[in-house]
């Protein structure tokens, strides 16, 4: 069995922020693959559905973010899920917006989310950072990361999201390099003469 985490803020008030980048590839997963309907669990919601033949849990905490790892740590206990299959879908600023990267383990380089879980599960699970952006000042991130997406965001926005949810089945493969390289040609499609963007 897999758990897969959105993270983000619970309420309408928050729906379209940055912040809830998690959440909202939680959603598009849970609609690209016909998961069965969200139910109240692990102070959190959750759904249960098959990708690619393998259970999958999805788990979004309605802990509010700073303390996300309460939810997860339920939801990994009680099922008994190996760590190296629980994967957490979340904003970073230190990625371009639409870029997308794949880990087990590290830091939880400012992200209050991370850092919850890494409490209490150990931070050896996988992190998918989707990439929102940092917008160049210190005093900016934190209105940056609550704010809504704008408008130009939506043309990139809706490709990373839906390139996550059609390669998920890369993931519970463990083909996690595959993963990114997918999304990212999804994205960022190559030129013409075979040259990537940068």
């Amino acid at each position: 069995m897999h758990l897969f985490v959105g993270l983000g803020n619970p309420g309408a008030q928050y729906a379209s922020n940055r912040h809830n980048i998690g959440f909202m590839a939680a959603d598009v997963m849970h609609a690209a693959h016909g998961f069965g309907p969200w139910k109240k669990k692990f102070q959190g919601a959750l759904a249960d559905g098959v990708i690619d033949g393998e259970k999958v849990l999805l788990l979004k905490p309605q802990t509010f973010m700073n303390e996300s790892g309460r939810s997860v740590g339920e939801a990994v206990r009680f099922h008994d899920i190996p760590l190296t299959q629980v994967y957490v879908f979340y904003d970073e600023l230190d990625l371009e917006p639409g870029k997308c990267r794949v880990r087990l383990g590290g830091g939880a380089a400012g992200h209050n989310g991370i850092r919850s879980i890494a409490t209490h599960i150990t931070p050896e699970f996988k992190r998918v950072r989707l990439g929102i952006g940092h917008p160049g000042d210190k005093k900016f991130v934190q209105p940056h990361v609550l704010g809504n997406f704008a408008k130009d965001d939506k043309d990139w926005l809706v490709k990373l999201l839906d390139a996550v949810a059609d390669n998920a089945s890369l993931l519970v493969a463990g083909q996690d390099e595959k993963f990114q390289s997918k999304v990212a040609m999804t994205v960022n499609p190559p030129r013409p003469n075979g040259t990537k963007p940068e």
